[in-house]
């Protein structure tokens, strides 16, 4: 796993995505502190991490995962990575940890922007940790839903619009009790697979093992399904 890993990391700045999603997660990051903290005087990183996360991970996560297996179709080097003398798991795992590693250094920017409001204000850093941690679960979530579709297509263009399709339903699942209004058994459902509801707990600062079970369950899901993937074209 540790060859594909490091050989995904690096390729990450070989092509212009890397340094492109962390420049966009630092520029949107910047202004939002900018414009809450440093100009609206407020103590508090919520309305930064709110943002980052409702309009950055659902556009830089689908390029961050786009390319992962697409390209590797693209270039015709997908039958000499699944011959490779190592398992179909390490594979997915190293390209896995990979983006989610590029994702999390971008996302350090915030633990530095509560450094500087600390020299200020005391902040709550249980909030500031529940937003991080909740962070990097939804976006390691992200990436394994990215991660299954980039396996199943040689369009870059199409895994990163269908990531962002699937991420955006699963984020607006919560609408979907309003129009089952008084059906208990559709709104416990929904409220159960709700990522938003789920999320915001951790904005509030409660780190819970069921919310942290949940989203580590649906990224063992999508990434046990890419192996599948992977298993079936390696035998076809």
């Amino acid at each position: 796993m540790s060859a594909v890993f490091r050989r995904e990391f690096k390729a990450f700045f070989t092509s212009p995505i890397g340094y492109f999603v962390l420049a966009v997660l630092f520029a949107f990051s910047g202004f939002f502190f900018t414009a809450y903290n440093l100009i609206g005087g407020s103590s508090s990183l919520t309305g930064v991490f709110a943002n980052v996360f409702s309009i950055v991970l659902m556009l830089v996560l689908p390029i961050l995962t786009m390319r992962l297996f697409s390209d590797e179709k693209r270039q015709r080097t997908d039958q000499a990575l699944l011959t490779a003398p190592v398992s179909l798991t390490s594979i997915v795992l190293g390209k896995f940890f990979a983006a989610l590693l590029i994702f999390a250094l971008g996302s350090c920017i915030m633990l530095v922007y509560a450094v500087i409001i600390s020299f200020q204000v005391s902040p709550d850093w249980v909030v500031i940790l529940g937003n991080y941690v909740g962070m990097l679960l939804l976006g390691a979530m992200i990436i394994s839903i990215g991660l299954f579709l980039s396996s199943l297509t040689e369009s870059q263009l199409i895994a990163a619009l269908g990531t962002f399709a699937v991420s955006f339903c699963l984020i607006m699942l919560d609408s979907l009790s309003s129009l089952f209004y008084g059906n208990e058994i559709i709104n416990s459902v929904v409220s159960f697979l709700s990522v938003t509801q789920r999320y915001n707990d951790f904005t509030s600062g409660i780190i819970s093992y069921d919310n942290i079970i949940f989203f580590l369950s649906i990224q063992i899901l999508f990434i046990f399904l890419t192996v599948r993937v992977l298993d079936r074209k390696r035998w076809s």
